[in-house]
């Protein structure tokens, strides 16, 4: 059984879940900070499986969001497999492609579950990948070659990118920076690596939603928080979430990610500097 973390507050779950929206398709990590600022005010760490459930709503507002393309790859995918001459198609690519590339994830999130519910949530070790995972996304930007779109995406990139991926069981890692980086150390452009990378969240983060949610709901493990500010919190993830999709996609037009990169960089060293001193734990 999961530990139990301390019952938060309406209003703490009510800023969790915003931040939750925010965080989670930028790559800055929403889990890592999710750990960060509850420990900012003095809270307690609202545990992973807060996390994953409020996750559900991010999820959501990326089904509504790519509903479209959802629609495309999982009819097109769903008639090559009796059709193939389909089969090389992008969309009905793209159904195996993100099929293979969740394998990974939710096979070592189930080997580590103790881990990231754990020993993963060290504000030290947050602090440390924010940095150096910032850093690497810096490097891929600037030496990728950006020339690739979508269309071109290979099995090789969306398994590549499908492994990398794994690196988010570490909060402060973030899902989309790692995926983003191995997409454009592969010579996607930076819109292709960004949207196969959003598809890319929508098996692993549903998949361990739906496995938090059970557990919550048939009373294995306490979310930390009460049901109705639960259901908030992962409502106003949703609303924040769906804001930040359309904001990025939007940004990634005409902009680097050296924001993001130095935003990483001030946040980690703030954060193993206060939990070295023991201002924060």
């Amino acid at each position: 059984m999961l530990a139990c973390p301390a019952v938060l507050s309406l209003i703490e779950a009510i800023v969790l879940g915003i931040i939750q929206g925010l965080t989670e398709f930028l790559p800055i990590s929403s889990s890592g900070h999710l750990r960060i600022f509850p420990a900012f005010w003095g809270g307690e760490d609202p545990g992973a499986q807060f996390t994953a459930v409020v996750q559900l709503g991010t999820m959501a507002a990326e089904l509504i969001y790519f509903r479209k393309d959802l629609w495309n790859i999982g009819s097109k995918w769903l008639l090559s497999l009796r059709r193939p001459e389909l089969r090389s198609e992008l969309h009905a690519r793209m159904g195996w492609y993100l099929i293979f590339a969740t394998i990974p994830i939710a096979v070592l999130g189930l080997f580590l579950e103790d881990s990231i519910e754990d020993t993963f949530r060290s504000l030290e070790l947050i602090g440390g990948t924010l940095i150096v995972f910032g850093l690497i996304l810096l490097f891929a930007d600037r030496v990728g070659k950006r020339e690739r779109p979508i269309e071109q995406l290979t099995r090789r990139d969306g398994i590549i990118m499908g492994l990398a991926q794994t690196l988010a069981l570490v909060p402060g890692v973030s899902r989309s920076g790692a995926t983003i980086t191995a997409g454009l150390l592969l010579g996607l452009d930076r819109a292709a690596a960004a949207r196969y990378s959003f598809l890319l969240s929508i098996p692993a983060v549903v998949l361990s939603g739906l496995y938090q949610l059970y557990d919550y709901v048939t009373g294995e493990v306490s979310a930390g928080v009460g049901t109705g500010a639960l259901i908030l919190a992962t409502v106003l993830a949703f609303v924040s979430g769906y804001a930040a999709i359309a904001f990025f996609l939007r940004y990634l037009v005409t902009h680097t990610f050296t924001a993001f990169v130095g935003y990483r960089v001030v946040l980690g060293a703030v954060v193993i500097a206060l939990a070295a001193s023991g201002v924060i734990h």
